[in-house]
């Protein structure tokens, strides 16, 4: 096969890779050249910068109606160690840490049955209002469809409510990986594929930009991965409204899938033909909470641009056994960054430069 040299242009996106290219890339190309392919694809985008964000986790609750394979964090309802956040506490967490410029508040959980549609739009108020400048980034999209089939009002019109509360974006999870014959194993009680994308979809339509990731390295195969990237290039081309990609490398610890997870290989690999399949998504994140720091580093030579942020306190990569710390300064993102032969440049959710 020709190599990625010869198959992308200098901005990585000189041809639109068909599937089959893509598979090809991603099973036969040369590790070296598919990163200086995806690398290139990034240095033509962003040059030498590598975004980090001052962002804070908000994990309001662990109770979870589903029982995906993978999870390490959910709790069914009375079992020991459940917990679901008052607005009091949320409230005390954001407003503990104002002294620091924290620009976006990443508020994500459980399919809590016993919480009811207001309080979902009374914490987004409350974040929004304890930090006024910073973006609401909350609920993922299967949050969404939890809220809109338990009281029948439909995608458009949670997403319009949360809205109006303060949420500026939605997150990229629950995405998984879309195939259905996956899914039946991996999470048999989580809204389909086609069901997330439509989510985005209407975020898109009411002008709610959103992220998007992928979980790997798992039981899945380069086909489905595949797939999933083009499903997500599809949507791009038709809304224009994913920031971001954010692959997610598969934790092993305490779950029942007991999987073995990437390697720091596959990882890399999976990192540059991200770059160059999704031409039309513009920003990739290595997100060094589930990469870890070292391959978080090196996947920024791989097409990455972006390290993720200072977290303050996340729960559930590590409830699976990510060994990684919960939070990072802003001095210890910079020093990675800059380490790893890159500029860090502070964004804010939007990717706009701080």
């Amino acid at each position: 096969m020709d190599t990625p040299r010869k198959n992308a242009d200098a901005s990585g996106a000189g041809r639109r890779f068909s599937r089959g290219e893509a598979l090809e890339l991603a099973g036969e190309a040369g590790l070296h050249d598919l990163c200086e392919a995806g690398l290139r694809a990034r240095l033509a985008r962003f040059g030498h910068k590598a975004y980090y964000v001052y962002n804070q986790h908000l994990n309001f609750t662990n109770v979870c109606r589903n029982a995906c394979r993978f999870c390490a964090f959910s709790k069914r309802a009375g079992e020991a160690g459940a917990y679901a956040m008052d607005l009091k506490t949320a409230r005390s967490k954001i407003e503990s840490r104002l002294g620091e410029p924290i620009r976006e508040i990443h508020i994500v959980g459980g399919l809590n049955p016993e919480l009811p549609y207001d309080y979902y739009l009374d914490l987004v108020e409350t974040a929004k209002t304890a930090r006024p400048d910073a973006v609401v980034k909350a609920f993922t999209a299967v949050e969404v469809a939890h809220l809109a089939d338990t009281y029948g009002i439909g995608d458009k019109r949670v997403l319009s409510d949360l809205r109006s509360a303060g949420l500026g974006m939605l997150p990229g999870g629950g995405a998984e990986v879309f195939a259905p014959e996956l899914r039946a194993i991996l999470c048999p009680e989580k809204v389909t594929g086609a069901r997330w994308l439509a989510v985005h979809e209407t975020a898109h339509e009411l002008g709610i930009p959103t992220n998007a990731t992928m979980l790997f390295g798992h039981i899945e195969n380069w086909e489905q991965r595949i797939d999933h990237l083009l499903a997500l290039r599809d949507l791009q081309d038709k809304t224009g409204g994913f920031n971001c990609f954010i692959p997610l490398p598969y934790q092993p610890g305490g779950n029942p899938l007991a999987a073995k997870g990437p390697d720091g290989v596959d990882l890399i690999r999976l990192m540059a033909v991200s770059r160059l399949a999704l031409d039309n998504i513009p920003h990739l994140k290595a997100y060094w909470v589930y990469c870890g720091v070292k391959a978080a580093q090196m996947a920024l030579w791989a097409g990455a641009d972006d390290f993720d942020g200072t977290l303050i306190e996340e729960n559930i990569g590590h409830a699976a056994g990510a060994d990684t710390p919960k939070g990072l300064t802003v001095a210890e993102l910079k020093q990675y960054i800059a380490a790893a032969g890159f500029t860090p440049v502070e964004r804010d959710t939007f990717f706009n430069e701080v």
